[in-house]
């Protein structure tokens, strides 16, 4: 299998979360371990290292393909793959803000988060009916959709 030259931002991007997220949890359950007695939490905990460790390892290898200034050119080439990313982009908005405010305990964090979840919801209906206005996202069309999406991987093993 052929790798990209370069990862598109979107991507770059929940890279750099999994890493950030899975090197904290690799410190945690380092950390943790330490005092751990049971035999079989230890093992739980050691195999968890393990494929923490052997996921940062890959994860750290794409590093060198994320996008540098001047990249974009290379590959952002026409306005569906603009709006594809945005769309994407709008997605990941979405999914993280919720996650972020289930985790709040402070009302004042809260209200803003919820206020933020409510702005990524609207941007997000805002490009997927700028896409499926001018035909770039055929959501109701299953067979159309799914040549939309084997002419886009072709186009971006072509590349």
């Amino acid at each position: 299998m052929e790798k990209q030259k370069t990862l598109a931002w979107h991507e770059t991007l929940e890279i750099h979360e999994l890493t950030a997220f899975k090197s904290v949890g690799l410190m945690k359950l380092k950390q943790g371990i330490k005092h751990i007695t049971d035999h079989r939490l230890r093992s739980i905990y050691q195999r968890k290292i393990n494929v923490l460790e052997s996921g940062l390892r890959e994860l750290l290898e794409l590093y060198p393909a994320t996008p540098k200034p001047g990249d974009s050119s290379e590959y952002r080439v026409d306005q569906a793959f603009n709006a594809g990313d945005l769309l994407a982009f709008s997605k990941a908005e979405v999914r993280n803000t919720a996650i972020a405010l289930t985790e709040t305990a402070t009302p004042y964090l809260r209200e803003m988060l919820t206020r933020h979840l409510n702005d990524a919801i609207k941007g997000h209906g805002e490009i997927f009916r700028y896409m499926y206005d001018h035909g770039l996202y055929p959501s109701y069309h299953l067979r159309e959709l799914l040549q939309n999406d084997v002419q886009l991987a072709q186009k971006a093993l072509s590349m």
